[in-house]
């Protein structure tokens, strides 16, 4: 399970920086819901697998900022990634649209129930 959930949000950081690859780290770890010096650590693991490179954002009126670039290799990471996160969450779609039926079924006969008593 926290396998999962490290490649969850590795998947969501790499989605974000091939959109968005300006984000700050302050704005990254605000849209993942992870802290600050989590997002640090990541990026740097990243970057040490070779996933990410930074460089210069040439635009930028901070001449400091940097844009986060996915590399092939990263590319082909985050592919594997994704489908990993699609299996998952339709395994969690199909588990929760079985529970919500079962609760319609459970409301229904609740509520038959209680009409005959009346």
């Amino acid at each position: 399970m926290r396998k999962a959930l490290e490649d969850d949000i590795q998947f969501r950081i790499l989605r974000i920086l091939e959109q968005r690859p300006e984000i700050s780290q302050r704005e990254l770890a605000a849209e993942v819901g992870i802290a600050l010096g989590k997002v640090n650590f990541l990026l740097n693991a990243l970057m040490a697998k070779g996933l990410v490179k930074f460089r210069n954002f040439h635009n930028a009126q901070n001449k400091l900022a940097y844009a986060y670039v996915l590399t092939p290799v990263g590319l082909r990471a985050k592919a594997d990634l994704t489908a990993g996160f699609l299996s998952r969450k339709m395994v969690e779609y199909e588990m929760l649209k079985a529970e919500i039926e079962d609760l319609k079924r459970e409301t229904s006969l609740a509520n038959d129930g209680a009409a005959g008593r009346s």
